[in-house]
C-alpha cells in the first residue's frame, strides 16, 4: 500500500475514497473514550471536572454533527464549548490560530510551528497528541473492521482505485489495515500528514478520474464537506448501522456509481438519511 502520491499509479477510471476510524474500522469510540479524552485530563490538569469534560469531549467528537473532526480542531472546540458552559477552562488562542492557518494538521507541522514561535500552547497540544498516539499504540485486540467492510472493498477494488483518506495518524492506520488484511484492496493511504481530506481528494482528482465516478465514503460531516468541496459524490456509513451501510455500498451504491445512476436524487436521499441519523443521537 503506497503512502505517498509520488509512488501512486492509477489503475482504473473510477475512484473510491474511504475514511478509516468509525467508517471502515470499528475503532473510533474506543480511541476517544480510552485515549483522546483521558489524555486531555492528564496533560491539561482537568481532574476536578473529569467526568463533565469527558462527557463533553465524547458528545462533540462522537455523537454530534462535529463527529470525526480533526483532533486539534476538536481540542480547540472542546475548550471553547467548555468555557461557554461555565467550566473552569481557558480557551486556546495560539493553538486555535494555528489550526486556522496551517496547511497540515499534524504533529509534524505543530512541532515545526512550536520551534518557530515558542508558544507554550502549541507545546502542550503537541504533548497531548503524542500521548494520544502512544496510548493508541498500546491498545490491544480492540481494532477491527466493521462487518461487511472486507467484502465491500474486495468488490470495489476490482473496478475502482481505492484510497484511504483519513485525518488519523498514517502509521496507525497502516498498521490497523494491514493487521486485518484490508491492505490488499487499497491502492494508496493518505493520512493526516498528507493534508486535509479535501486537499487529499483534490490531489487524487489530478489523476483524471471520471468526474461523475468519484465517491467519498465516510461516517462524519467532515467527509461530506470534503466531498462537496471537490464536487464528488458522498456515500455515508451510518453510525450504528455500519454493516447495513457497507452491504448497501456493495449491492446498490457502487453499481450505481459504475452505471451513472448515482444521480442528484439518490445523493440527496443518502445525505438526508445521514443527517437524520446524527441529529437523532
Amino acid at each position: 500500500m503506497n503512502t505517498h502520491l509520488v509512488d501512486f499509479h492509477k489503475k482504473h477510471n473510477v475512484l473510491v475514497c474511504v475514511d478509516s476510524d468509525g467508517c471502515a474500522m470499528d475503532t473510533m469510540d474506543v480511541k476517544h473514550i480510552e485515549c483522546f479524552g483521558p489524555k486531555i485530563i492528564e496533560v491539561f490538569g482537568l481532574e476536578k471536572m473529569k467526568g463533565e469534560f469527558l462527557d463533553l469531549w465524547n458528545e462533540l467528537n462522537l455523537y454530534s454533527m462535529t463527529r470525526g473532526i480533526n483532533r486539534f480542531k476538536g481540542l480547540v472546540l472542546s475548550f471553547d464549548v467548555a468555557a461557554e458552559r461555565g467550566m473552569d477552562v481557558v480557551p486556546f488562542k495560539a493553538l486555535k490560530k494555528w489550526t486556522e492557518e496551517t496547511s497540515e494538521l499534524s504533529n509534524r507541522a505543530l512541532a515545526k510551528s512550536y520551534e518557530e514561535t515558542g508558544e507554550e500552547e502549541l507545546a502542550l497540544g503537541l504533548l497531548w497528541s503524542e500521548k494520544v498516539n502512544e496510548a493508541i499504540g498500546k491498545l490491544s485486540d480492540v481494532d477491527k473492521p466493521f462487518d461487511g467492510v472486507k467484502e465491500g472493498l474486495a468488490l470495489v477494488s476490482q473496478e475502482a482505485d481505492v484510497a484511504i483518506v483519513s485525518s488519523a495518524n498514517t502509521k496507525a492506520v497502516l498498521e490497523e489495515w494491514t493487521r486485518h488484511g484490508l491492505d490488499e484492496y487499497v491502492d494508496i493511504l493518505l493520512g493526516q500528514e498528507a493534508g486535509s481530506k479535501a486537499k487529499c481528494i483534490d490531489d487524487l482528482r489530478d489523476f483524471n478520474y471520471r468526474e461523475n465516478q468519484i465517491v467519498m465514503v465516510g461516517d462524519a460531516p467532515g467527509d461530506l464537506d470534503a466531498a462537496k468541496k471537490n464536487g464528488v459524490h458522498f456515500y455515508p456509513i451510518i453510525v450504528g448501522q455500519e454493516e447495513m451501510s457497507w452491504n448497501r455500498l456493495r449491492q446498490e451504491a457502487f453499481p450505481r456509481l459504475l452505471s451513472g445512476a448515482f444521480d442528484d436524487a439518490y445523493q440527496e436521499k443518502l445525505i438526508d438519511e445521514f443527517h437524520e441519523a446524527l441529529s437523532s443521537r
